[in-house]
């Protein structure tokens, strides 16, 4: 388990230093909207205890990794969306910037791959 870290985006959300469009919490995570959508929802889902990415999610707290998929699909259910996409991105080379594992929920349009 990690400690919350100052520079974390994430970590200051979760603690409400940073406002966001809060859209659900549970016990060990939470979800708000994205700023940058890249759908119609797109809507982040961390665990409210800093892990950088998702294999340290895993590897240190599998409950909170499975929680995040749980309350993305209460989101979904929430929004109406009846197909979704679930994304992590670890590693600036996998395209993630904030370094606090986030789940991408993604839906409210056709999602087919590839996009194009």
């Amino acid at each position: 388990m990690s400690v919350p870290q100052e520079d974390c985006l994430f970590c200051r959300i979760v603690a409400g230093e940073v406002p966001a469009d809060v859209v659900h919490r549970s016990e060990r995570s939470l979800a708000f909207r994205d700023i940058d959508p890249k759908a119609p929802t797109h809507v982040l889902v961390v665990p409210l205890v800093h892990h950088c990415n998702a294999a340290d999610l895993a590897d240190n707290d599998p409950a909170t990794l499975a929680d995040m998929f749980v309350v993305a699909d209460i989101v979904a259910d929430q929004e109406q969306i009846i197909g979704y996409r679930t994304v992590f991105n670890t590693g600036a080379e996998a395209g993630q910037t904030v370094f606090h594992a986030h789940l991408h929920l993604l839906g409210g349009r056709s999602l087919t791959w590839p996009p194009g």
